[in-house]
């Protein structure tokens, strides 16, 4: 039974995932490409979806990207999306081209569906070839179900140094129809998007179009995935896919429509949610720090300032070792080549002020020490040259950051 919280405009199903709009189920399996985990997934939309995609603007795109991309370019329409973990098929040459092929031949195979109808996904370790008899063997176990069983097996299935699933799920009416947002993600390390730098799965059954969904997608990136940071990396191969079947039955969204704006913001709520859960389980991370900056001359700079700060490996160690140094956030704004006025700043950790009018504020370390050592930290800024505000996310830097990294393949 779905457990369902209201909120204002939009509600929000705890128990939600990407089975739960209409006509979508999802499975994964153990193929053996890494121990005891399983490390191949699949969602399947009972009818092609329309669809839109964000990528990772790294010069080496990843073989599975350039297959999606083509996919999607031929009709704007989706009906699968095979994804494994362990192996990132990027850097990897032809070989890995031709791999990522058949790794969609074989799921339209699997499904008997046309082969570009079909998006390919890959996370895991960098110029490793797949071990494609496992992995063909491995799509011919999957078994999609409209459970929430089978919706976190795929989970699982997707997950690499995560700690932990991040789902997210949220319904608004349309037309006096249920339209429901599920969404999926994974993405631990070498998380700095640009768009983007995980992989995140978004499945819906509304009825939208393609041109509205894309630019949806192109906006709420801005204010969400591309606002979080782990490390400052950005990789090789990830993106954002949604798919919108249409099976909730609403008249055709797009931005002239009267509920337009109640869509946008379940679907933000969504891709926001997914977006600090993976900035909370960054590698070796013990908070999730988020930084809010107003007064900021445009919404553009108000976002760099945010994520300059949140990015900041002085400001992230800080944070870990409960010091309210608020030195280490100064030279953050100061270097984000934002319009700044030092004298008209104001910094605060959630209602504790630490500097303003350029002077620092006489505050009790002990407090501030304390509220630094929750497991989510509020850092406040107002620039206070005009009226924009923005937001972003991150983690601490600890010891296990570089633990986990200095071993990642061995």
């Amino acid at each position: 039974m779905l457990e369902i919280k209201e909120t204002s405009a939009i509600t929000k199903i705890n128990d939600g995932s990407i089975v739960t709009p209409k006509g979508f189920s999802a499975d994964g399996v153990h193929a053996g490409l890494r121990y005891n985990k399983n490390d191949l997934g699949v969602i399947y939309s009972e009818v092609p979806a329309n669809c839109a995609a964000v990528y990772t603007q790294s010069h080496f795109q990843a073989a599975p990207l350039k297959v999606t991309q083509e996919s999607i370019g031929k009709e704007g329409l989706l009906q699968a999306i095979i994804v494994n973990s362990a192996n990132a098929n990027a850097c990897t040459g032809e070989q890995g081209v031709k791999d990522a092929y058949e790794m969609r031949e074989k799921c339209a195979n699997l499904f008997n569906i046309q082969e570009h109808y079909v998006a390919v996904a890959s996370t895991g370790v960098i110029g490793e070839f797949l071990k494609m008899d496992k992995i063909r063997t491995g799509i011919e176990q999957l078994q999609p179900k409209a459970t929430s069983d089978s919706a976190n097996a795929f989970q699982n299935a997707i997950l690499t140094t995560d700690l932990v699933m991040k789902t997210s799920c949220y319904e608004v009416e349309i037309d006096g129809k249920k339209v429901v947002i599920g969404g999926a993600a994974k993405g631990s390390g070498m998380i700095h998007p640009n768009m983007a730098t995980m992989l995140s799965f978004v499945t819906t059954d509304a009825n939208i179009d393609s041109a509205s969904l894309q630019s949806l997608l192109s906006d709420v990136t801005d204010k969400t995935y591309n606002q979080i940071t782990v490390d400052g990396d950005t990789s090789t191969n990830d993106m954002v896919l949604v798919m919108a079947n249409g099976q909730a039955g609403n008249e055709q969204l797009k931005e002239t429509h009267p509920q337009w704006n109640e869509f946008k913001a379940a679907f933000k709520e969504v891709s926001e949610e997914l977006a600090k859960q993976i900035a909370k389980d960054g590698e070796g991370a013990t908070k999730l720090i988020e930084v809010e900056v107003t007064g900021a001359k445009t919404k553009q700079e108000a976002n760099v300032v945010a994520k300059k700060i949140v990015g900041s490996s002085l400001v992230k160690t800080a944070v870990y070792g409960a010091d309210a140094n608020w030195g280490r956030i100064i030279c953050a704004v100061g270097y984000s080549e934002a319009s700044v006025q030092p004298e008209k700043i104001d910094i605060y950790l959630e209602d504790i002020c630490l500097f303003t009018a350029n002077s620092p504020q006489a505050f009790s370390e002990e407090i501030a020490s304390e509220y630094l050592k929750q497991d989510q930290v509020k850092i406040k800024v107002n620039l206070g040259v005009g009226e924009e505000a923005g937001k972003a996310w991150g983690c601490d830097l600890t010891y296990d950051y570089v633990k986990i990294n200095a071993s990642y393949r061995t």
